[in-house]
Formats: C-alpha cells, structure tokens, sequence
C-alpha cells in the first residue's frame, strides 16, 4: 500500500495532511487547488484523458470544437474566482452590458428582432426600459411580467417549500400567457435549469431569477470563452494544479475507497492504492453512490432518484459568414441559443455557428440526418444570409446527462458537503450548493468541500474566505 507522496517540485510544503480528490471536473480542480493552496498534499484522479469534465473540447479535422457551449454571468463569482485562479479571466470575458439579441422566426418582416438588455439604473429599473420595448410581448404582457418580477423577488429562498413547488404553475398563478413563458421566463429558464418552466422547481427558477436578473444591475451581464473550453479547463488548469504541487493522473478510474482502522481512507485504483487523510469524491450523483463506503450517508439511495437532463449540440460549418452577431436567441423556432464560434475554433474560412438546444429529451437520439433536414432550414429562416451558403459540415454532440433535473422537491435529495464518515466530502453541481447544474455550482461544491475539510485538518482557510463569503 502506497501514500500519496509529496510530488516534485513541491518542495517547501509541510509534511502531514494528505488528500485525495476523485474527478477532474471543475468541482474537483477547485477542490485541489483549494486544498493544496493550505498546504494539503494532494493527488487528484481523473478516469478520462483530459480534466474538464463535461466542460470540454476536442478535434475534428482542423476545428477544436467545444463539446457544448458554456456561458456565465457576472453574479457567478465563483467561477470568476476559479477563472482569475488559473490566470484564465482574459480568455473568457464578460459584456460590457447585458445584451440579448432574440430573433422571432414568426415576426413579421422589421419587427423580428427584440432585446432583452440592462441600463446603469438601479435593479429593478434597470431593467425597465428593457421591458417596456421588447416586441415579443404585448403592452399587457409586459405589465404583467414586470409585477410577477416584483413577486419573484419578494421570495424568500431560504424557505423549503418553494423547493416543492412547480414553476411554471407559479407563472400561470401570477398571469403570465404561454408567449410570456416562452418569450421571456423560458428563454431564460431553459438556458440555466436545462428545464421548461413546467418541470422546473419554484426554488431553483426563483434562485436563478433573483441572483441574475434582481439582485444587481450587472448580475446576468454574460461572458463565454472566447477560447476553447479545453484551454481554460484542462491546459490552464493543469498548469495551475502543477504549481501548486498538485499530483494529477488522468485516465486513472477509482474502483474503490475505504477506511481503513487507522481512521485513513484507501482510495483503489489500477494497480496501486493511495491513502490519505482526507477524500473528496467530485464525480456524478450516481458514480459517487457506487463509491460511497457503508453509512457514509443516511439515505444514499436519494443519491439515485436525482434526475438527469440531457442537452443537445448541434454543430453547422458554413462556407461564408452568415451571421454578424457573435450570439442570440430564437422564437418560434426549435433553435434555441446559437453562438458564432469560428474563431476560436480555429477556421480560418467561412462561419461556424454552435446551436445549444437545452432539454432535449425529445431529440437527444435523433440521427444527426434527420437533426439536419430540421435545423438548417431554420437558420435559414432565421438567417437571411444563411439561405444561399454552403454547408461544409454538420454534426452532433449529444450530452445525455448533461445535467440533473431541476424538478420539483430535487432540493431535498441533494446532500452537502460532509458526510458522516470523517475525511470524506462530496462535490459536483449536483450537491446542495442552492445553484442548478452550472459552472457556478460545480466550483462553488469544490469550495466548500475544501473549506469542510480543511476545518476537519485544522488548516488554514483564510485563503478561502473572500470566495466561500461569495459562495455561501
């Protein structure tokens, strides 16, 4: 049986305090870096080929194609804290304002085009003018969605039965139409819950809502990469656990973690066993009940009844440009958000759009043929310039369990941090960190499994404070 060992170049480190981290996704490089910057010896685990978990890129042909496109928001300070951490800020930059533009497919010609933006004034009205000029609702929508805002932001999110109740029930209660859902709470709601509003949780959609629309006046300003995501959350992240001392294996799978009578944990894997002091599993909801040692939970079995919601990518290589805007929104059409990632894919002629088709349920196995003979027609209602290009190639990436479900009375199967097994943590988006499945939760998680454990080793946290403040 092996320690984990202190790895090269961490000379200066203290002795003792060890750590395993199980996952390399953004839970778990936050978990790492936060544990090795208090001085924790640590080794992370990753089964794949690469970090990043389902944050991703890879080739094809001469594209670096994203798995799927990802964006943040202004109010995701911890995933702006993890962005500053591997000295990635730069490469993935927020508007300057909130802009959104949102294409009507059905809108009559010069009336196809609404935005949804943001002023200086202060929330909630810096949203106000925003609301009273966009042309996809009616004056009386509009009046209605401004009074159910009001009552969205008088929830009070600490309060459990919001978690049971049904979102798109609440929206009807308050006066919102189907075109309101659609035009304005969907097209929102969908992007951040992976859900309608219909099958979405009160308490998520009200969290969602709050903190990015009603909180502060720059909170929904959006930023994306400008790079492939592989850069920022494998390359640049590697490059950050390796400074801090972090011993990283990748395509190392765990089958197993125990604890052993001395009150260490044993952490299996192909040919060698690790042990440490403490444990973090950032891996799936349904991967870490099959790891999870005996009482380390009172009802594991929760872990199993969380949900999962797929998202749906599809991929278009035009041979000219088709699009002058780097995004936007649709209506009236299953596209849903489409993205103009040409150059940070690397081509070097004509357009390449990214479509995020969210809750895909009902199209997440469709052959990538008849996915085609569905979508290009409708870039091509929605994009003028689209109706005489070429198309050099279309393809698909298919995210089945992108997510889990944010429906109703999730909250409550959702465990945090700690466990009753001492040394052992849980991370990932899907522990109870009060976000839905984002960038956000998943290092928000990795920041409080770090802060749980490193109050168990009697570290230092102070490293922690200004993000775990945030984060909270």
């Amino acid at each position: 049986m092996s320690e984990v060992t202190q790895p090269p170049g961490a000379s200066g480190r203290p002795d003792g305090a060890a750590a395993v981290v199980v996952g390399g996704g953004l839970a778990g490089i936050t978990a790492a870096l936060a544990l090795a910057d208090a001085g924790v010896r640590v080794t992370l685990l990753e089964g794949r080929p690469r970090l990043g978990g389902l944050a991703f890129s890879f080739q094809r042909g001469e594209l670096t194609v994203d798995n799927g496109q990802h964006v943040y928001l202004r109010c995701c300070t911890a995933y702006r804290w993890f962005l500053d951490r591997i000295d990635g800020a730069s490469l993935a930059p927020l508007q300057d304002r909130l802009d959104v533009p949102v294409l009507d497919a059905e809108g009559t010609p010069g009336r196809r085009l609404g935005r949804i933006g943001r002023t200086a004034l202060p929330v909630p009205l810096h949203l106000a003018r925003s609301l009273a000029t966009y042309q996809h609702l009616s004056l009386a929508e509009r009046a209605k969605v401004g009074r159910a805002a009001l009552a969205l932001k008088g929830l009070d999110l600490s309060d459990p039965a919001l978690d049971a109740q049904n979102f798109g029930d609440w929206l009807a209660a308050h006066g919102q139409s189907e075109r309101a859902v659609e035009a304005l709470w969907d097209l929102v709601g969908v992007a951040t819950l992976n859900a309608v509003a219909g099958d979405s949780s009160l308490a998520l959609a009200a969290m969602v809502f709050k903190t990015g629309l009603l909180s502060d006046p720059g909170a929904a300003d959006i930023g994306w990469a400008r790079v492939p995501l592989g850069e920022l959350h494998d390359t640049l992240a590697r490059k950050a656990l390796d400074s801090a001392g972090v011993r990283t294996e990748v395509r190392t799978r765990v089958t197993s973690i125990s604890l052993n009578e001395n009150g260490r944990w044993s952490v299996q894997v192909p040919g060698e066993t690790l042990e440490a002091d403490t444990v973090v599993l950032a891996v799936p909801q349904r991967e870490a009940h099959d790891l999870l040692p005996e009482g380390a939970l009172d009802a594991p079995e929760r872990l199993l009844e969380i949900g999962t919601a797929p998202i749906l990518n599809i991929h278009v290589v035009y041979d000219r440009k088709v699009l002058a805007r780097p995004f936007f929104a649709a209506l009236g059409s299953p596209v849903q958000w489409v993205f103009d990632r040409t150059e940070a894919s690397g081509l070097r002629e004509g357009q390449y759009l990214a479509l995020s088709q969210s809750a895909a349920q009902d199209e997440i196995d469709e052959p990538v043929s008849v996915l085609r003979e569905r979508y290009v027609p409708e870039l091509e209602r929605l994009l003028p310039a689209a109706r005489g290009a070429g198309v050099n190639d279309f393809f698909v990436t298919r995210e089945r369990t992108a997510t889990f479900a944010p429906t109703p009375g999730v909250g409550r199967l959702r465990p945090g941090a700690r466990t009753k097994a001492p040394g052992l943590y849980l991370a990932g988006a899907w522990t109870a960190t009060g976000w839905p499945a984002t960038m956000e939760s998943a290092v928000r998680s990795g920041v409080s499994a770090a802060g749980a454990a490193l109050g168990a080793l009697g570290r230092p946290r102070d490293h922690l404070f200004d993000v775990f403040e945030e984060a909270a």
